[in-house]
């Protein structure tokens, strides 16, 4: 693992990193197909079907995670549909008390996310982790989404990190090569992003399966 001693800064990704993936998935994967189902009358099968295609397009947009965008989009309230199931909000385990660790540390934490600020504020009122944070940001904020260069570039302006003392813990391959290609030298690729689904272990980036890994 990583010695603490080498870090001055971590970047922490929100959903499937910190809070566990289920979700989310459960989200877009059930219960938007079938409210979009009923809505225009088609069986859920071919709700699923269209939206995957649809979803598909937009990936490593801002649009894709722009709750009011899918609103517009699919004729659905998104951001009513995600309050009907903010009970399945869960933190994975030992988040808590890592984050505890690296602030009594003295360590700059940053939560740097794809998600809505909408969802952003929904799932911290949820899970009250937000003050662990010296700041959250969303790529909305910074204006693209974090599978961009430019993210890196807009962020490390922002915040002044040293790329060869920081770290990022993320879930997202596509998000870890990215960083790597800027220059962030430290990086964990978090499996197991929803406790439901058995991950593998890719051996592209240091493998981290459980934050109490990290507490030392």
């Amino acid at each position: 693992m990583i010695r603490l001693s080498d870090i001055d800064c971590v970047l922490l990704d929100m959903d499937g990193t910190l809070l566990d993936k289920y979700f989310d998935d459960f989200f877009w994967e059930h219960l938007v197909p079938e409210r979009y189902a009923e809505r225009h009358n088609v069986s859920f099968g071919r709700a699923k079907a269209a939206l995957m295609d649809l979803y598909r397009a937009h990936e490593n947009t801002l649009n894709w995670t722009d709750i009011d965008f899918w609103s517009a989009e699919l004729d659905l309230d998104i951001p009513a549909l995600k309050e009907q199931i903010r009970h399945l909000i869960d933190i994975h385990p030992d988040v808590e008390e890592y984050l505890a660790m690296l602030r009594n540390h003295g360590k700059k934490i940053y939560l740097v996310t794809n998600a809505h600020y909408k969802v952003l504020d929904l799932k911290m009122r949820k899970i009250p982790i937000g003050h662990y944070f010296d700041r959250c940001i969303t790529s909305g904020e910074i204006g693209c989404p974090k599978e961009w260069m430019e993210f890196w570039t807009r962020l490390e302006k922002e915040i002044h990190f040293d790329k060869n003392r920081t770290l990022l813990i993320d879930d997202t391959i596509a998000i870890l090569r990215t960083a790597r290609q800027y220059g962030i030298r430290h990086l964990l690729h978090k499996v197991c992003a929803n406790s439901r689904i058995a991950a593998s272990k890719p051996e592209e980036f240091p493998v981290l399966c459980h934050f109490r890994d990290l507490i030392g």
